[in-house]
């Protein structure tokens, strides 16, 4: 059977691992997008918090906290890169990243509860030879 959790956990913990190294790496090795790099920071912490959230889905809050504090130390992180520099306003934009995606994780969430029944009111059929 599909577990869509599993699979959003996987997503959720590869992602941030793959925000952090590129948060720390030298600007050189900084992957080149067609969007603004404010859209690209934001973008990303959007969709990594809309992943845990719908991962963990009864614990929005701490995902929350956690990621706007990981958005925080993500760019004090990169004072032991010589070529990249902490800015409060890329923080602040992560942060909001996290927010926005918190929430569309949260609305998706109780959107799927809404739409799907708990396991135990399901019916159940049973074959009859």
């Amino acid at each position: 059977m599909f577990k869509f959790s599993s699979v959003s956990r996987i997503l959720a913990w590869t992602l941030l691992f793959t925000i952090f190294v590129v948060t720390i790496s030298p600007i050189g090795l900084r992957p080149h997008t067609v969007t603004t790099v404010n859209l690209d920071r934001g973008a990303a912490f959007a969709v990594v918090s809309m992943l845990f959230v719908l991962a963990y889905p009864d614990r929005w809050k701490r995902i929350a906290l956690l990621l706007v504090t990981g958005a925080a130390l993500f760019e004090v992180a990169q004072l032991i890169s010589p070529t990249r520099h902490a800015h409060v306003e890329d923080a602040l934009i992560k942060s909001l990243g996290v927010l926005i995606g918190v929430a569309a994780g949260y609305a998706l969430s109780h959107f799927a509860t809404l739409v799907r029944p708990p396991l135990a009111s399901r019916s159940v059929s049973v074959r009859k030879d």
